[in-house]
Order: structure tokens, then sequence, then C-alpha cells
């Protein structure tokens, strides 16, 4: 009786959608939410400024691990880590470099550009794959 409601056609997707929902310009623009924070910390003397700057950097880090893990586990595919076998280690260098070890529990703007390289690094193989 509900057969009108069954698809007539049957898709397939590289990922959840159709390409063109993931990119990795939304970890790096975080992250470089992130560094910018860390230096304007450094630069400021005002106590209030500086604890709400911890938390906004908190924030943004977590933020760059939610869009590392949304490429790593949405976007990418067994096919992908075979051509590129660095993949998991870089997106766990990544998300650690966003994580409490890492721009989440530090100042320190040299993490920040570890972070945005391995950011780099996953977006050039991103870029790779669309090209396939």
């Amino acid at each position: 009786m509900l057969s009108f409601l069954a698809p007539r056609t049957t898709v397939h997707a590289h990922c959840d959608l159709p390409c063109g929902v993931y990119d990795p310009a939304q970890a790096r623009i975080e992250a470089e939410s992130v560094k910018a924070i860390m230096q304007k910390y450094a630069a400021s003397e005002d106590e209030a400024f500086r604890a709400r700057a911890i938390t906004i950097k908190e924030e943004r880090s977590e933020l760059v691990k939610h869009h590392l893990w949304v490429l790593w586990t949405d976007y990418f595919k067994a096919p992908h880590f075979e051509q590129y076998p660095q993949l998991n280690q870089l997106f766990n260098e990544a998300t650690k470099l966003a994580g409490a070890g890492g721009t989440k529990g530090s100042t320190d703007t040299a993490v920040a550009d570890q972070l945005l390289g391995k950011i780099d690094e996953i977006a050039t193989i991103f870029w790779e794959t669309k090209k396939a």
C-alpha cells in the first residue's frame, strides 16, 4: 500500500551526502583563530581578558578536533587510507595537537603552527582525492 513511498532509484555517494559538503578549510579557520587568540593572550596583561581568551581558545580547539574527525570518519574511506597510508597518523597527530596536550592546553603559538602544518598536510591529500 505504501509502495509509492519506496525509492525508485538507488544512488551511491562517496560520503554521507554527495561530495561538496566537506572541506578541511573549516578546521584551518578554527586553528587560525586559536593561534590569533594565543597571540592576543600573550599581548594582554588584563586578567579578565586572558581568562576569556583561554575559554574561547579551548572552544575553538575543540571545534578543530570536531572538523578533523568529520573528515577522518565521514569523508575519507578505505581506498584513501590505502592510497595514503600516512592519513591515520596525520589525523591522530592533528587531533592530538588540537587537544589537551596541544592547543587546547597551551598558549604557545609554535604548537598552533604545528597544528596548522598538519591541517595543511591533510588538506593536500584531501584535494588530491577530489581530483580523482
